[in-house]
């Protein structure tokens, strides 16, 4: 087993793996732009390490800076976590190269898989069911010739990376050279790769995915679906597993197209195997796989009562899965919001600034991934989530109840988010009754006008957490967001982890109470 594991990401994710590895008794090493220097994850590692400044590729996109931390520290294992390096071959290949594993696949399938036009091509090969579109990448002329042929409309998609970029809708034939140089331009901004393919556009259709692990030993298991069609221009908003509208018979053949196109590749450790759903013929096609962990990993976590990033270690290290897809049950439903800095009643146009004050929801079946506290700042350099509220419940009415409870308790100030969103979504009748698509906040939802009470609402809270805040300064107390034994650490070590590591060999536990 790793000994220490740096973990090349930042904020919520970061910290939920760096939970993971101290529970298994494992180093954790936490790298941070300049903006970042006072994120939980810097605070809560063994050591940290700076790496640059805030604009991700001076720091978290740099993944020489990050591998020359890996050696200085000594870290025998790197997570990439998800976003940024976690899908990107020449950093996989880096690490392998430099002896440092690599808490993910292997190098090879992340090429393949990365890759949309090689990813089609194997599923075909494994006769998993893939969308009707090319073969191949096209260029904009064989772009119009070949479009009549897969019908209008259709989607012309970045051979290369995901989260929605390089991606265009196109409806008619005189679209077509325009949308396919728009994309191509957007795919080689983002992932460096213009390449883009046709794909039938399927609409009304749902996104369905199956998280899948799979050792190095050849074994692999599928843990169930998750629902994933409630998204605003291609991005994920909420996820749900079970799906409302996934029957057994049909779970079961789409995790074995699951598993099947895991062993077509070659894939091993956590991965997600993506389908397009459509409900009114019961038919699945696959649309790509994410080589990483997900942002929606802990419904999965909830229904299966399993810790996915340590099977991920487990699997980096060389051990088997240890079970079979017999011993995979599936129980209660599980909801994940995710909670971004945002105006839904305002385009939903990032909202940035400092936290005055943050007050999470607990009690039972409620789960928060985050890295916010009173006090932070929110950078503009990256993407605007704050946090994952997750709740689980014996059945999908009881989810729903437990999570508007929940995002009811939650209480963020001093920026926008988009908490009012997911309350009008949650009592939306066609939520309730499982009938959303892709589509439907783009074309069917809108957000009602915000309720006069909510703005007096957020005054008074606001004004509470002032005279709370005044109090403490009073009466020569510390603000939540510094106090404890970290606060010490905060304000006098900080400066000794710019570039170097921690004092202590073993947990920095020891070296932040030494300096207390």
């Amino acid at each position: 087993m790793f000994k220490k594991i740096l973990v090349a990401n930042r904020g919520e994710i970061a910290l939920r793996i760096m939970r993971t590895a101290r529970e298994m008794g494992i180093g954790t090493v936490a790298v941070y732009s300049t903006v970042d220097r006072n994120m939980l994850h810097v605070r809560y590692a063994d050591e940290a390490y700076h790496i640059g400044e805030g604009p991700p590729l001076e720091s978290y996109l740099n993944y020489h800076k990050i591998l020359d931390v890996a050696k200085r520290a000594g870290a025998d294992a790197v997570h990439p976590g998800y976003g940024f390096l976690s899908e990107r071959t020449e950093f996989a290949r880096a690490c392998t190269d430099a002896g440092i594993t690599f808490i993910g696949p292997s190098p090879e399938s992340v090429t393949l898989l990365g890759d949309k036009v090689l990813a089609r091509r194997t599923m075909m090969g494994a006769s998993v069911p893939v969308v009707p579109g090319t073969e191949g990448r096209v260029e904009p002329d064989e772009a119009m010739r070949l479009a009549p042929g897969i019908g209008f409309p259709l989607m012309i998609k970045a051979a290369a990376g995901g989260g929605g970029k390089g991606i265009r809708l196109v409806r008619q034939e005189s679209e077509i050279e325009n949308a396919v140089r728009v994309a191509s331009s957007e795919a080689q901004s983002a992932f460096g790769d213009g390449g883009v393919f046709l794909e039938r556009y399927l609409s009304p259709v749902r996104h369905v995915e199956v998280q899948v692990l799979a050792d190095q030993q050849g074994n692999a298991v599928a843990l169930g679906e998750r629902e994933c069609s409630v998204q605003r221009r291609h991005q994920k908003l909420l996820e749900e597993s079970p799906s409302p509208v996934i029957t057994q018979s049909t779970r079961e053949k789409m995790m074995a197209a699951a598993v099947a196109a895991a062993k077509a590749s070659g894939y091993y450790n956590a991965g997600t195997v993506e389908f397009l759903y459509d409900p009114n013929v019961d038919e699945f096609f696959f649309l790509e796989v994410n080589t990483r962990l997900q942002v929606e990993h802990p419904v999965t976590e909830w229904l299966t009562g399993r810790d996915l990033v340590r099977d991920q270690i487990r699997i980096a290290a060389g051990e088997p899965l240890g079970f079979t897809q017999d011993d995979v049950v599936l129980r209660g439903h599980a909801i994940e919001c995710r909670i971004a800095a945002e105006d839904p009643y305002n385009n939903y146009l990032p909202s940035l600034g400092r936290i005055a004050y943050v007050s999470e929801p607990s009690g039972p079946g409620v789960r928060v991934d985050s890295s916010i506290f009173s006090g932070v700042e929110i950078p503009y350099f990256y993407d605007p989530m704050l946090a994952k509220l997750i709740c689980w419940a014996a059945d999908r009415p009881s989810a729903i109840a437990r999570m508007k409870r929940a995002l009811h308790e939650y209480i963020i100030l001093g920026v926008h988010t988009n908490i009012p969103f997911h309350l009008q979504l949650l009592d939306d009748p066609r939520f309730i009754n499982g009938e959303v698509h892709t589509g439907f906040l783009d074309s069917e939802f809108k957000m009602d006008e915000p309720a006069a009470h909510d703005e007096y609402s957020q005054i008074a809270l606001l004004a509470a957490a002032v005279l709370s805040h005044e109090r403490r300064s009073r009466n020569g107390a510390q603000p939540a967001f510094i106090a404890g034994p970290g606060a010490k650490w905060r304000e006098a070590g900080r400066d000794r982890l710019v570039g170097g590591r921690s004092s202590s060999s073993s947990q920095g536990s020891r070296w932040r109470r030494s300096i207390d």
